[in-house]
């Protein structure tokens, strides 16, 4: 089965039901959006012939509601040198009637390395790492599939049973982002990064915080297309939440996320009211 968040049709990416939003019948999920983002940056560098720099940094803005409405990408390369490249990309869709051509939603600022010699020296790093869920429970795959969670219950892919306030940790292999087109390691983070929303939000009564950004870290690519977020830290002010999880694949850690959101109990989405095959569309 082909499970993807758009088509092509020419430059324009046509958004599918796989895009769209618990939060609105008219808005695409966060997830759609980032991996779209991330895939026109890494065609980006791509096209001018950088492919040997990797992925390190992904940052994006969801300053504007994105609809369920074509969708194109524009690139720019802010600063290419011998061992780095910076590529921003914006989400254009035509705006409503009062409005004068298209819009940007989304923006993303993405940062790509060159590697290099490991030095010798000894710096501190963690020793322990976030656990995939068994392989008896989660087989190897790289076919898109309802999330895994853990939280105050054990790994189950039933939403029910982690509507509580426990610390949670997902594990997802995502749709591809364009129909007829692999998705890469890359594309599969920058997607689930969004997911970072999820694995801090979720509590007792749903998810209550809706975000407007979203950091991605890596100090390597996954290793496939399935990864782990865990949650590692949360604070919240005033309806202000920064949540912070780590990324993980079956290697180990692969670098962070942070996501800052605001309150958003009018329209909060209820996940332990049934069992969802989007359980990171927030």
């Amino acid at each position: 089965m082909d499970l993807s968040f758009f088509t092509r049709d020419g430059d324009v990416l046509v958004p599918t039901e796989m895009a769209l939003s618990s939060w609105s019948g008219d808005q695409l999920h966060g997830v759609a959006v980032s991996g779209a983002l991330g895939r026109a940056a890494e065609q980006a560098v791509e096209a001018i012939g950088r492919a040997e720099l990797v992925p390190v940094r992904l940052t994006v803005d969801l300053f504007r509601a994105t609809r369920m409405r074509p969708c194109r990408l524009e690139t720019t390369v802010v600063r290419e040198g011998p061992r780095l490249c910076l590529v921003d990309v914006h989400l254009l869709q035509d705006g409503d009637d009062t409005e004068d051509g298209p819009v940007a939603t989304a923006r993303a600022s993405v940062l790509f390395l060159r590697t290099g010699e490991a030095p010798t020296g000894e710096v501190w790093m963690p020793q322990d790492a976030p656990q995939p869920p068994p392989v008896e429970v989660a087989p190897v795959s790289d076919q898109p599939h309802v999330p895994y969670l853990r939280s105050d219950a054990d790994w189950s892919q039933n939403f029910r049973e982690h509507q509580n306030a426990g610390r949670k940790t997902t594990w997802n292999t995502p749709p591809a982002i364009v129909s007829g087109e692999p998705l890469t390691g890359f594309q599969a983070a920058a997607a689930m990064a969004d997911g970072t929303s999820l694995t801090s939000n979720w509590g007792s009564r749903g998810v209550e915080h809706i975000n407007a950004d979203i950091t991605l870290t890596l100090a390597r690519r996954p290793v496939g297309v399935t990864v782990g977020l865990h949650a590692t830290d949360r604070v919240e002010h005033d309806g202000i939440a920064v949540g912070t999880a780590t990324l993980f694949d079956r290697e180990g850690r692969l670098g962070t996320t942070v996501v800052t959101a605001m309150s958003n109990t009018k329209r909060s989405v209820d996940l332990g009211s049934d069992d969802r095959a989007r359980g990171d569309d927030v």
